[in-house]
């Protein structure tokens, strides 16, 4: 079974539309979709600007608690001028770090929800 690509990560929020605001407003993602999702819930979906990968902002799964989701990595070319905007908008990021497997900082949605944000090493 050959898998071509992720599509959709499921991130985990107890507020849709604070969560919403989060992602785009604050770390720049493009709200592709917005829709009611039955009666009760709401289908939101972003990606990072020309990124394939997208994220869904879930409140629906009942073992997968706003907050669960820790260490997806979001890869940037110049993680030194990303933490300065992401900053500057009002985002509480770790110091930037070095490991073997790249320069990075870590970071928490509304929801407790973890992200690193990493510049891979030169080839």
């Amino acid at each position: 079974m050959p898998i071509s690509s992720f599509e959709i990560v499921s991130v985990p929020v107890s507020d849709p539309e604070r969560a919403k605001h989060f992602y785009r407003d604050t770390l720049g993602f493009e709200l592709l979709r917005e829709e009611p999702m039955g009666p009760a819930m709401k289908w939101i979906q972003l990606a990072p600007m020309g990124c394939a990968t997208t994220i869904a902002l879930v409140t629906w799964f009942e073992r997968m608690p706003a907050g669960a989701l820790q260490g997806v990595m979001l890869n940037v070319t110049d993680i030194e001028r990303d933490h300065r905007e992401l900053s500057a908008r009002g985002l509480e990021l770790s110091a930037i770090q070095q490991q073997p497997w790249g320069r990075y900082a870590t970071f928490n949605d509304p929801d407790g929800n973890g992200w690193i944000l990493r510049q891979p090493p030169n080839p």
